[in-house]
């Protein structure tokens, strides 16, 4: 796998509500690949999935959380590396997902593109097609972080 500078790969678990849980359990299995480690609840509160390293963590909203298809605008976006993000876009879109950006190579180097799940959630699906430094494409890396350079 390709490095990138510009995009690191660390660990992070984001937690995001869906108005029917068990669909969007079913939904992103079937379109986007993740596989389910746990649920809990009776009824239905939460479960965690994850695809390849990328792990998640879903659950039902209710009056403090909403998903964006409620709030009528994104609230976040995600991005999940995959390896064949070529063969991923392919499933997807043949899954009848709503693509918003189709596969293209990015200004900083990742092959990638977006898809709005079921309920209004924005996906960027991605691989590290070109190594290039923050520099390389324009930005400005903060003084504090100038041993990330390498």
């Amino acid at each position: 796998m390709i490095a990138n500078r510009s995009v690191p790969v660390d660990t992070v678990l984001p937690h995001i509500f869906y108005r029917d849980l068990a669909a969007a359990i079913d939904w992103l299995t079937k379109t986007f690949g993740f596989a389910e480690h746990y649920r809990y609840g009776d009824p239905l509160s939460g479960a965690q999935m994850h695809l390849g390293d990328a792990w998640i963590m879903v659950q039902s909203t209710r009056a403090d959380r909403a998903a964006p298809a409620q709030l009528g605008a994104y609230t976040q976006s995600l991005t999940i590396f995959v390896e064949d993000v070529e063969s991923h876009f392919q499933r997807t879109k043949s899954s009848g997902a709503t693509i918003i950006e189709e596969l293209n190579e990015t200004v900083y180097g990742e092959l990638q593109y977006g898809a709005l799940d079921l309920d209004g959630h924005l996906w960027l699906f991605s691989r590290h097609a070109r190594d290039l430094s923050p520099e390389q494409w324009g930005a400005t890396l903060a003084p504090a972080n100038s041993r990330h350079r390498n």
